[in-house]
């Protein structure tokens, strides 16, 4: 029941700005905002002979455009924001709650370009092994990824039937 409250206060301490984000951002990403959008550039279309394509004409719908565009760069921007943190912080919760996780990936988000790519040489790393392995369920921890490989490959060379399956004269032979 704590819990509900806390979550309840957390609700009603959004800020206006943040409030009409959200509400622009949803009624923005809606299909009646496109139909909108649609029927005011076929409204500036068929005006077009009225005004004789004036300069004012074309003006009006330029000018409309580059507001709504510029305002929307910042609606998106902060929904994008907002989304990536909650992601960041719902993969963190399962890394630091998972038992066979490596800790060090919470918040590496705020490692260096040069230290996300060292990261990513890793998982490819990683992805290469897990190949070998022939299990798409293993996992593993950054820590314990090689020694885990190797202890597997070695495994499997000691079972007869990994033997049997990869030389081709013991086929033969039964």
């Amino acid at each position: 029941m704590g819990c509900v409250t806390k979550t309840s206060a957390m609700h009603r301490k959004k800020n206006f700005f943040e409030r009409f984000a959200n509400w622009a951002t949803n009624a923005t990403s809606s299909s009646a905002a496109f139909l909108t959008a649609a029927a005011i550039i076929l409204i500036w279309i068929v005006t077009g002979p009225v005004f004789h394509y004036s300069d004012t004409w074309q003006l009006i719908i330029n000018t409309g455009t580059t507001i709504v565009t510029f305002l929307m760069v910042f609606l998106i921007q902060k929904s994008q924001n907002k989304d990536s943190k909650a992601i960041h912080l719902k993969l963190n919760e399962l890394i630091a709650s998972h038992q066979g996780t490596s800790n060090r990936m919470v918040n590496i988000e705020d490692l260096t370009e040069k230290e996300l790519d060292h990261l990513s040489r890793f998982y490819v790393r990683l992805a290469k092994l897990a190949e070998n392995e022939g299990d798409i369920t293993c996992t593993h921890s950054i820590d314990a990824a090689e020694e885990n490989n190797s202890n597997k490959l070695n495994s499997f060379k000691q079972r007869k039937s990994y033997k049997n399956g990869s030389n081709p004269k013991s086929k033969q032979n039964n």
